[in-house]
This record gives structure tokens, sequence and C-alpha cells, in this order.
């Protein structure tokens, strides 16, 4: 049996990101009165995707305890409906964006801290919640993955979805250059504007390897022998969990037919 039940590790994390994200809304930071708000950071957008995704999760989770044993056909679409959006959520989003924002901030802040993450916001933002925001984002998703059956997109869907949200966050971010004049980011401000084309490009990049990585995670967890193990010891994916419904409602009404 699992040290601590999947589900009950879900609503610890979604609650989690709903402290980090009341506490970083409740900082008094300049840059938040400015135009686009929190909304033009990456960082704030991921915290965003990671809550709801989380979210979906636990509602999922309730939502299968709820009808467990006497599911209507109506239910069951809704639940496979969500069960979809999980899914999706984790490819498409979830895990390349959790995964791209750990990699390249920890990468830039090691490299030089001043382009990424000034030291005057060590003013602002409290250790423990820059970690919240920039480091605990992968093991979250990870654990997530770990304990649960994932279905990703075909292989050309997902990098296409995942480009669309990199090239959309891009014009974003060039429309708020063109209202403020001045960059999101520190490290933007030190490059010409055809190494900027080419910093783009190379994120763009960057976000649909770590798709790629997602998918290759995903399957190299899940297809291996001992899956069935770990379904065993309480960490079910929802899936089979809905499987196991239908198969107990249709014993149930051949019973009754007989």
């Amino acid at each position: 049996m699992a040290l601590i039940p999947s589900q009950v590790l879900r609503v610890a994390i979604l609650l989690s990101y709903f402290s980090i994200l009341c506490h970083y809304k409740a900082l008094d930071m300049p840059a938040h009165q400015t135009y686009g708000g929190s909304w033009k950071f990456l960082t704030f957008i991921d915290l965003v995707i990671q809550a709801v995704f989380f979210g979906v999760c636990v509602l999922i989770d309730v939502s299968s305890l709820l009808t467990k044993g006497g599911a209507s056909r109506e239910q069951e679409r809704q639940l496979r409906k969500l069960i979809g959006l999980r899914d999706w959520m984790m490819a498409v989003l979830a895990f390349p964006v959790g995964a791209f924002v750990v990699f390249t901030f920890w990468t830039l802040y090691l490299y030089d801290r001043e382009l990424i993450y000034p030291r005057l916001l060590d003013n602002f933002i409290p250790q423990w919640l820059n970690h919240g925001m920039h480091t605990t984002v992968l093991p979250f998703i990870i654990i997530e993955m770990r304990t649960t059956h994932h279905r990703y997109p075909s292989r050309s869907w997902g990098l296409a979805a995942v480009c669309c949200f990199g090239i959309g966050y891009i014009l974003w971010t060039c429309w708020v250059h063109q209202v403020t004049g001045v960059w999101v980011y520190p490290v933007l401000e030190h490059i010409a504007p055809l190494a900027r084309v080419v910093f783009f490009s190379v994120m763009t990049v960057v976000i649909c390897v770590f798709y790629v990585l997602g998918e290759i995670l995903n399957s190299y967890i899940w297809d291996q022998p001992h899956t069935e193990s770990l379904s065993c010891s309480g960490q079910e994916d929802t899936e089979i969990l809905f499987q196991q419904r239908k198969r107990w409602i249709r014993r149930q009404q051949s019973c009754q037919a007989v």
C-alpha cells in the first residue's frame, strides 16, 4: 500500500499552489502595477497552469469517489471528458511549461542572476516563495506523472500545441515591450534585436524538447513491468478505476436481468 494515497498528494499540492499564488499576489512589487501585471511573467502563468491542472485532477478524484459503483452514462461521459482534459493539460502545458520554467530560470540564475532575477527582488520575494515558484514545480509534476497514467496526444499535435503556446507568449512579451518600452526580463535588454530572435527561437525549441522528454518519461514509467504492481499498491490511474466501475455495473445489470 502506498505511504500516502495519490489523491491526498494531489489535494496537498493544489493547496500549496493556492498558497503560493495568494502570497505572490499579495506582494507589493512595482512590476505588478505596470501594464500586464503579473500576467506578463511566465512564472506566474505557469503557477496558474499548475493550479488549474491539479484542480482538474482533484475534481476527477472527487467525481470518481462520488459516482463509484453507480455512475450513469452521462456521468461516465463527463468523467471521460475531464480525464481527457487532464491528460491534455499534463502533456501540453503542465509538464513542458513547468520543466521549462525551472530549467531556464536556474540556468540563467546560476550564470548571472541579474539577467533573470535581480538581487533587488530579494527585498520583495522571500526565498521559500522563490523556490515555490521556480523549484518545487518540477518534482510536483513528476510525482503526478509517477502516480497516474496520462495518455499523450500524437506527437505532431502535441508539439503544435506547445509551439502555439510558446509563440503566443513571445508575441505577448513583444507587445508588452511595445506598450511599455521595457522588456519583461532583463536578459532581453542586454542583447541585440537579431540575438533576441535567436533567443526566442532557441527557447521555443527547448520547450518542445521538454514536451518530448515528458512523453518519453511517461512511456518509460507506465510501459514497464512494475506498472501493474503500482496499480495494486493503491496508486491506480483513474481510467482503470473507471473501467472497473463499468464492469461492476454490467455485472449488476446481468444479475438483475436473471
